[in-house]
């Protein structure tokens, strides 16, 4: 064996190493954490949490709700996501990338900030309502704080997830199959439902799984909608029960923790139990379908299409602001009354807020570039290997951001409630706690583009390199990294506008001097003071727009499918 082949394999050996301790820290190690604080708690066997919990009425309730907000988010989500995929991919409607951007956009803002949106654009309180004169009288009850506000929300806010997903399997549907139906007389909705919609039934169950786990594991939908209508859900029951007790009932929280865990993995099963009864594999390959030529229907089409834009997305944003611009509850918007001051507040004077924004700028930052930087070797492992331990890997990355961020956050709270062994660092009650979750979480985030990236390319030039007597970390630096840089940095983008405004983590992991962007948004509302946190939410809803069509200059230059509200 010559040098080079020795260094070779050395080189080989270091990155494994290194792919694996990552994961085994991130991802690994918080979920073995876990289950040994339900049955192993302080070293000892017992089963004692998971008593108390199947003794427990209130978390039975809260399971339920979980249970019917979720089934019924999911419903929301798959019926509004796949219409919309239908007429966008298979339809010659105008305008199909700006409607796309704008149907994607929920999906990138803060659930919590969606939420907020949609409380300030009815009630009693409401800037815009009262505004157009029609506000409802003061005291009655917001009709979004109920299990339908919850569950409309919810489906508002993935139905972008279940598009996404359907309208990839319609890229690869056979013009074949329909050209053939329409030869024999199928009309445009004989087609759907014959051909199209079965086609797509791995699709269309694929993303109602993802929606599901999405719905079971959110929390700040119903944290602002749930919460003051006491109707309890396991991530906020979980946020109570930790609030009130503190690391005395982790025991208990973790095996909630576990409940959600459990429901989101019953979806996934319930899933691949779907798919695997029938064979929906396509033995033909061929250009995309035509899309149909709706004629006179195609203005009637595409204004549906905006009037549910508008609906979605831009009267929640007109009442997020509208609030945030009044100087108290049941003032009347004016050109008298309307003020920037509540912007100043939160901007430069409020002590938490300027904090919560340095902490989520650092954290989204650091997230972003470690990402980034892990994404390409990771990437290269599970595009390019050839071992059989990648499938298992790849899993193992998926882990953190599949299972609900309240799992997470308990078991990494319980992970570092102790000081690290042998260096004696406390990281409990530290920023450093939260950048550790948001690490484990959103590393996905960067993976999946870059794999996808890697796909694209031709491994000629990294093979002539190798022959040459490149060594590996020198192609990864010098070849691969600046060919699928784009596309990890992309994902990089896309973990920093997730992670900006994050809540769900985040409300378990805070403490004093650690504050996020998300938790004073939701410190705000929960106190009554709905202008500052409609003013905080309108910058990041700002910042995000901005950053999702500044990366649009861009597109471009970027591997197909990287940016999930391109083409």
């Amino acid at each position: 064996m010559n040098v080079s082949t020795r260094n070779g394999q050395g080189q080989q050996f270091a990155l494994t190493a290194m792919i694996l301790t990552i994961i085994a820290i991130f991802s690994l190690l918080p979920m073995m954490r876990l289950l040994q604080e339900i049955v192993l708690p302080g070293g000892q066997f017992s089963l004692d949490a998971i008593r108390a919990g199947l003794g427990d009425r209130t978390v039975w309730l809260a399971t339920r709700n979980t249970v019917v907000v979720g089934l019924g988010g999911t419903l929301v989500a798959v019926v509004l996501g796949v219409v919309v995929s239908i007429v966008v991919t298979l339809s010659n409607i105008r305008l199909t990338q700006t409607l796309v951007l704008c149907f994607v956009t929920p999906l990138m803002i803060a659930p919590q900030v969606t939420a907020l949106a949609w409380l300030q654009l009815f009630g009693p309180s409401s800037a815009l309502l009262k505004l157009l004169g029609i506000a409802p009288p003061i005291g009655t009850p917001n009709p979004l704080y109920s299990a339908g506000g919850i569950i409309a929300l919810l489906g508002i806010q993935y139905a972008p997830l279940v598009f996404l997903i359907v309208r990839a399997g319609l890229r690869k549907l056979p013009r074949e199959l329909i050209e053939a139906a329409q030869a024999g007389g199928a009309g445009p909705f004989r087609v759907i439902f014959t051909i199209v919609l079965p086609l797509m039934t791995p699709a269309i169950v694929g993303a109602s799984a993802l929606s599901f786990v999405s719905c079971v594991g959110n929390f700040g939908i119903p944290a602002f909608l749930g919460i003051p209508a006491n109707y309890l859900v396991l991530p906020t029951l979980i946020f109570q029960r930790l609030a009130g007790g503190g690391p005395a009932v982790l025991s208990e929280v973790a095996y909630l923790s576990t409940m959600i865990g459990i429901l989101a993995m019953a979806g996934i099963v319930l899933q691949d139990y779907i798919s695997s009864r029938r064979d929906f594999r396509i033995t033909t390959t061929s250009l995309p379908a035509d899309p149909y030529d709706l004629g006179l229907w195609r203005p009637v089409v595409e204004a549906l299409m905006w009037l549910m834009i508008v609906v979605i997305l831009v009267l929640p944003l007109c009442g997020l602001v509208l609030t945030s611009l009044v100087r108290g509850y049941g003032i009347v918007l004016s050109a008298d009354t309307v003020t920037l001051d509540n912007y100043r507040f939160v901007l430069f004077e409020h002590a938490a807020a300027k904090r919560a924004f340095g902490n989520s700028l650092l954290l989204s930052i650091t997230t972003a570039v470690f990402a980034v930087l892990v994404a390409v070797p990771l990437g290269y492992v599970i595009a390019w290997g050839k071992q059989k331990w990648v499938k298992w890997l790849n899993f193992s990355v998926e882990l953190p951001y599949a299972l609900p961020g309240v799992v997470l956050a308990i078991a990494s709270l319980l992970l570092f409630l102790k000081p690290l062994p042998l260096v004696g660092i406390q990281i409990y009650n530290t920023v450093w706690i939260i950048l550790f979750a948001y690490l484990a979480r959103f590393l996905v985030l960067a993976v999946r583009p870059t794999v996808n990236g890697y796909a694209q390319l031709d491994r000629t030039l990294e093979e002539a390199a190798e022959i040459a007597g490149a060594g590996l970390f020198t192609r990864l630096r010098t070849i691969i990294f600046p060919l699928v840089a784009p596309a990890a940095m992309a994902g990089g983008l896309l973990i920093f506008m997730t992670a900006l405004s994050e809540l769900t983590v985040s409300a378990l992991l805070w403490s004093s001097g650690s504050e996020t962007i998300g938790v004073v948004i939701f410190s705000f509302e929960q106190g009554g003071d709905s202008k500052y946190a409609s003013a905080l939410s309108a910058v990041i809803v700002a910042i995000t727009f901005l950053l999702m069509l500044g990366v649009n200059l861009f597109a471009n230059k970027l591997p197909d499918g990287v940016l999930p509200w391109r083409d």
